[in-house]
């Protein structure tokens, strides 16, 4: 596939990528130059001459509310936009109350309008849509509360306003191929239209 070079335009979009504080140290392409441990058993002070069981192991605690059986949420950002170029961060944060473990790519699927699933090739990378600095697979854990991140890069292909014919409009996205999927609805949809293609990059723990 040949990359239409891309110049001011993607120099906001990275810009606006990299506001998201994904941690990834990504770059869109140069285009425009051109370029949580469960506490330990713990014994119930003893009574002379009278054996005292230990204490139960307290309770992990729940869930926040509104979170997946799974433990995680999914999360999109705003697209940035630069002549043709596309860019959406993803993000997926340990809700529950234990450790997560991620090491690789996202599982995606995209659906139309009507929930059709779309011919999208998926890659693991970004290249040949763009140059996108990617980690690659390796160890994320996340203890509750923390999040890693992905981006998602497409150029666009015109999509029908009216029909939304060519619009990513429902994407599945999972930590990774088996686990459950979680349906996310970004805003304005992925208008990959006809190019059939999304880049991905590797999970990566976001740095607070």
């Amino acid at each position: 596939m040949t990359v239409i070079p891309v110049r001011h335009g993607l120099t906001l979009a990275a810009a606006a990528v990299l506001a998201t504080g994904c941690g990834l140290g990504a770059e869109l392409d140069r285009e425009a130059d051109p370029e949580r441990t469960a506490a330990g058993v713990s014994a119930a002070p003893s009574v002379t001459g009278v054996p005292v069981a230990p204490t139960a192991e307290p309770p992990l605690p729940a869930p926040a509310e509104g979170c997946p059986a799974t433990g995680v949420k999914v999360g999109t950002g705003m697209v940035n936009a630069a002549m043709g170029l596309r860019a959406m961060p993803v993000t997926l944060t340990n809700c529950g109350a234990g450790e997560q473990r991620l090491n690789g790519y996202p599982d995606v699927r995209v659906r139309d309008v009507n929930r059709a699933r779309m011919d999208v090739t998926v890659l693991k990378g970004t290249g040949p849509i763009t140059t996108l600095d990617d980690p690659g697979a390796h160890p994320v854990t996340l203890k509750p509360g923390e999040s890693a991140r992905s981006v998602f890069v497409w150029r666009y292909s015109a999509v029908d306003a009216a029909t939304l014919r060519g619009s990513g409009v429902y994407v599945e996205i999972g930590p990774a191929p088996g686990a459950p999927r979680q349906t996310v609805e970004p805003e304005g949809g992925l208008d990959i239209g006809d190019t059939g293609m999304l880049g991905t990059t590797a999970w990566q723990k976001v740095v607070e």
